[in-house]
């Protein structure tokens, strides 16, 4: 056996504890991947369901909402013909009553001065001293 031969079978030595040495690590990163991915299914597992019932909540929040849109629609549309029909019974009721006040104004004021003489337009009230 040379020198060469005895150097290759050190060199051989070396590599092969050095594999070992690096095996090691190497199998327990592979545990950590194996784990990881045992966690990854896990945390798959239970988000879905989560998922879908959010996605269902969300729908159904969705459908709530298009009704509550349609109510105020209908709202509003019932606040705009209230108030068309206010304008109309004001227009409508609101002159007469005007007139029919005035009118009854009128005829209380004639009760009230039947039995006082009347006075011509132009003259004044007598006053306490043009009686004596």
């Amino acid at each position: 056996m040379s020198g060469a031969d005895i150097a290759g079978l050190i060199a051989a030595g070396v590599f092969a504890i050095l594999v070992a040495l690096l095996a090691r690590p190497i199998i327990k990163l592979g545990k950590v991947f194996d784990q990881l991915t045992e966690t990854i299914k896990n945390l798959d597992a239970e988000t879905s369901p989560l998922i879908q019932e959010a996605t269902k909540t969300l729908s159904t929040t969705n459908a709530q909402l298009e009704k509550v849109d349609s109510i105020t629609s209908n709202v509003s549309d019932a606040s705009a013909n209230v108030s068309a029909l206010s304008s109309l019974v004001t227009s409508t009721v609101g002159q007469p009553l005007i007139k029919v006040a005035a009118f009854s104004h009128g005829v209380r004021q004639a009760v009230r001065n039947q039995g006082k003489p009347q006075q011509a337009p132009g003259s004044s009230q007598p006053t306490q001293g043009d009686q004596a």
